[in-house]
Formats: C-alpha cells, sequence, structure tokens
C-alpha cells in the first residue's frame, strides 16, 4: 500500500499517522451548511446529515456543542422531517474528531441498499 501524502500544516494527523479526514473538509456528499464552528453534510457512509467541529477535538464546550446541535437539527428536520430522527454521538469510525449525526429510523436499510436516500 502507497504511504499517505504528507498533511498540510493545517491539517492535523489521525492516530496512526493518518489525515484526519473530517479536518481535511473533502465535499465529497452534499454540504447543507458551514460556518466558523461547524459544518454540516451528508455522511459518506451513512448517508445521513451529519455535523463536524472544525477543531480537531472530542470534547467541544457546552455552548459551542449546543451550537452544532442546532445547525444539525435545522437541517434534519428539513431532510429528514421534524420528529422523524434522533441525535447519535457516538463517533465509531473517526473517534478522535467530534463529530454527530441525525439518524432516521431507516438510516441503517439506505446504508445496506444500492441505493441512495434522494
Amino acid at each position: 500500500m502507497a504511504p499517505e501524502p504528507p498533511a498540510s500544516p493545517s491539517v492535523p494527523l489521525a492516530p496512526g499517522g493518518r489525515v484526519c479526514e473530517l479536518c481535511e473538509e473533502a465535499r465529497l456528499t452534499t454540504w447543507h451548511y458551514e460556518d466558523d464552528v461547524c459544518w454540516v453534510a451528508d455522511c459518506e457512509i451513512c448517508n445521513v446529515p451529519m455535523v463536524v467541529w472544525r477543531k480537531h477535538a472530542v470534547d467541544p464546550p457546552a455552548d459551542v456543542l449546543a451550537h452544532m446541535v442546532a445547525q444539525l437539527g435545522i437541517v434534519a428536520d428539513r431532510e429528514l422531517g421534524p420528529g422523524t430522527w434522533s441525535l447519535d454521538q457516538v463517533m465509531r469510525q473517526i473517534p478522535d474528531h467530534f463529530h454527530a449525526h441525525a439518524r432516521d429510523p431507516g438510516w441503517w436499510m439506505r446504508r445496506t441498499a444500492v441505493g441512495r436516500r434522494r
């Protein structure tokens, strides 16, 4: 396997010396919102709205967390429907960079299906 390219000074390295995928902010899916604190886009793996803190850390202060959850909620209500989703703050695949998902009841079936949500 070829080595990863060197990270730019602004993109932190994840454990094992890998470039942090969330810090890269690659626009691989639909982006719904962004500001200087966070961005909200469809998760490449789960295909549900996901909020990502622009700081490479895992424990945002309460006011920052409230802001991010509010922005995710606005997008999730619009994309999934009000009252149809739940907040999932478990960082399964990238545990060292805060992000959270808005999960609706059908997210797992969409993830295993061939098509996309839209």
